[in-house]
């Protein structure tokens, strides 16, 4: 289920509620969090990697857009931490985008500068997963908003297909 907020900019704040029915919670985070598996199976990935600047971890990633398009890359941080509240165990993934001097914008790429997401991963109390995600970013350049809304609208869906298949392949891989 994809849930649209609009933003004063045009473009929407998405909350995402899915279940991934073979797919054990814990599995599902180790997953997400894998950047290096990330490259194997998501074919958007055009450079991911995680460096350190002063101290603090950052994530470079940048997306392959279609042509005519520019490419896109984000400069963020995130943490990841198991909790327990009251009794469900829970995996919480928090994600915004950060300004990196040590990580200057590319000639050709538009930098993500607003973006941010929280996910949550939780058992279904059988095999599988529920996962709840907020997400927002806005892609700058001179794409229509009604392009961007449509390409999150089909992109999630497919998104949670892809790395539900990514879940089912990671134990062989690793």
């Amino acid at each position: 289920l994809l849930i649209p907020f609009p933003q004063q900019s045009g473009l929407y704040e998405y909350k995402i509620f899915g279940g991934l029915a073979d797919v054990p919670p814990r599995l599902c985070a180790d997953v997400y969090m894998d950047l290096d598996f990330r490259k194997e199976w998501d074919q958007y990935v055009k450079e991911l990697y995680e460096e350190t600047y002063d101290g603090e971890k950052v994530i470079y990633w940048e997306v392959k857009y279609p042509f005519p398009l520019s490419n896109r890359d984000y400069v963020y941080i995130r943490e990841c931490r198991e909790m327990d509240v009251d009794g469900r165990k829970l995996w919480v993934v928090l994600a915004k985008s950060v300004a990196v001097p040590q990580c200057p914008e590319k000639p050709g790429i538009i930098r993500v500068k607003s973006y941010k997401q929280s996910l949550v991963i939780e058992s279904d109390g059988k095999a599988g997963c529920k996962v709840y995600m907020y997400y927002f970013d806005n892609p700058g350049g001179k794409i229509p908003s009604w392009l961007v809304n449509w390409a999150a609208k089909s992109g999630v869906p497919a998104f949670l297909k892809d790395i539900q298949k990514a879940c089912l392949n990671y134990s062989k891989s690793t």
